[in-house]
């Protein structure tokens, strides 16, 4: 009777486990929390004021990735210097490329600005293109889509849960992305700088012309050659896009010169202390370019 029991509780747990998941960035844990609320246990990498080039592997990364059931990644080889050891050394099958545990989420959208080659003259170009795709909010949806199908493929007595979630999420996006719109439309035709080509998918989206960037090229810190150069061919800028994670002097000091304004952004979750989650996250960017 007690081996029975036993029998029983140990199926029972098992059938009732919730999947781990791993996400890399704070924006893609948000979106695994609408759709997996309280049946996952879900663990992000990277802090959303963290350079995202850069993170640092960690031992307790390695330790939550072993025993991971999925593990979702932004893609587009912007995780490369970090997560590339992090499966290495956590000899977790599940979650290898080419694994059904492994969700690239960069394969779900259009990627812009992907370079015919790459050579180091380049700077740190990534080969698949820019992949800040994330901060399009017109994408959003179609990742939290991918999030789901995926929660649903690993963990299928609970696809019902997840979606709807999603439908609850994707009806209270919608009502605030048609706000943004109209919000960001009155941005169309201005002239921007930013440091890093991290605001691409907004300008793109939302109709603003990107003057240049205060990097002479992706990953390389601003020259003074090419600070006066950007100066000289600038022209009625009105904002100097700076993120949360490099210097601030070099964009002080051009906004100064051209008399244009300095709008520090979030890119991520966390980045700044009101980006509190995705909706935030937007709410932020549109409040700081519009007041």
């Amino acid at each position: 009777m007690k081996r029975l029991v036993a029998l029983l509780l140990f199926f029972f747990s098992f059938s009732f486990a919730k999947p781990n998941v791993i996400a890399t960035y704070p924006w893609i844990g948000d979106l695994v929390r609408e759709v997996g609320k309280d049946r996952v246990n879900l663990y992000v990498i990277a802090k959303g004021s963290e350079d995202p080039h850069f993170v640092v592997p960690k031992p307790s990364h390695i330790a939550r990735m072993r025993n991971a059931d999925l593990l979702i990644m932004q893609g587009a080889s912007l995780e490369i210097g970090f997560l590339p050891p992090l499966l290495q050394q956590s000899n977790n099958p599940k979650i290898q490329p080419g694994s059904e545990g492994l969700l690239d989420l960069s394969q779900f959208v259009k990627i812009i600005e992907k370079p015919e080659g790459v050579s180091r003259a380049m700077g740190d170009i990534h080969p698949e293109g820019n992949p800040h795709y994330q901060l399009d909010p017109h994408n959003i949806p179609i990742l939290a889509r991918a999030i789901t199908d995926k929660l649903c493929q690993i963990d299928e007595k609970n696809c019902t849960y997840y979606k709807g979630n999603l439908e609850n999420f994707l009806t209270r996006w919608d009502t605030k992305l048609k706000g943004w719109d109209r919000d960001f439309e009155k941005l169309k035709g201005i002239k921007v700088i930013e440091y890093h080509k991290l605001y691409d998918y907004l300008i793109r989206r939302y109709g603003m012309v990107l003057v240049g960037t205060l990097e002479p090229l992706p990953g390389i810190p601003p020259t003074a050659k090419h600070v006066e150069e950007l100066l000289t061919n600038s022209k009625d800028v009105k904002f100097i896009l700076q993120d949360v994670y490099h210097e601030r002097r070099t964009a002080q000091y051009v906004a100064q010169k051209l008399n244009a304004k300095l709008v520090v952004l979030p890119h991520d979750v966390g980045a700044v202390p009101e980006a509190r989650d995705i909706f935030s996250l937007f709410g932020e960017i549109v409040r700081r370019l519009n007041q």
